[in-house]
């Protein structure tokens, strides 16, 4: 029988299931191969099946687990192709909407994304990876929204969070979050600048960097 433990810091009960399993299967408890069922989990986790099936099927999207009908559910062993797939998408979103955000922003929009950039810094500064990861992510959904394409950016939030749940983050690999937030500051200095080029340049960069270190961790 695997060892799982619920997570208590979870916002819900489908969010602690889906950090369980990905936590089990990163630490080797579920294994790919081995059919589980939904009531063998919910029993581990001492929780009703509802909140797993939910965690299930998010984790059924992300590409980490295949669900089969009446028997349960197996782990999918995270393939280099899947982080390529997200990240081709996202090189083909983010780059052109830093160019239309340098361009196109209001004054206020890029006073917001230079202070998530500094809000970065601060974390980076006290290693706080807590406070860091949701500024990264607040810096690309802003830079996305000013570009005008709110549309793109619940795509790539979508995305990112796949990503999270296929493996570990970059500084898995020895990459620091100052190392990270080095590679952001000049896309928002292009931005504030209104040099489009450089800032679709500069993000092009970045995510080609995270991409390599992304695949390597697998």
């Amino acid at each position: 029988m695997p060892e799982l433990a619920l997570p208590p810091e979870a916002q819900s009960l489908a969010d602690a299931v889906v950090k369980a399993v990905r936590h089990g299967v990163a630490a080797g408890e579920l294994v790919p191969d081995v059919t589980y069922s939904v009531y063998q989990l919910a029993d581990l986790l001492g929780i009703s099946r509802s909140p797993v099936r939910e965690g299930l099927l998010r984790l059924e999207e992300a590409g980490l687990i295949e669900i089969r009908r009446n028997r349960g559910f197996r782990v999918l062993p995270p393939q280099a192709h899947d982080i390529e797939e997200i990240i081709g998408i996202r090189l083909a979103l983010e780059p052109p909407a830093a160019r239309l955000a340098a361009t196109l922003g209001t004054d206020d929009q890029h006073a917001l994304i230079g202070a998530t950039l500094a809000a970065m810094a601060a974390a980076a500064s006290q290693d706080d990876e807590n406070s860091f990861w949701p500024a990264d992510r607040s810096l690309h959904d802003l830079l996305l929204r000013t570009s005008g394409r709110p549309r793109t950016a619940t795509i790539i939030e979508r995305l990112r969070t796949t990503t999270a749940l296929l493996g570990p983050p970059t500084t898995a690999s020895g990459r620091t979050l100052a190392q990270i937030h080095a590679e952001h500051e000049p896309i928002v200095t292009a931005v504030l600048a209104r040099n489009g080029a450089a800032a679709e340049a500069a993000m092009r960069t970045h995510l080609e960097a995270t991409a390599h270190l992304l695949v390597t961790n697998l």
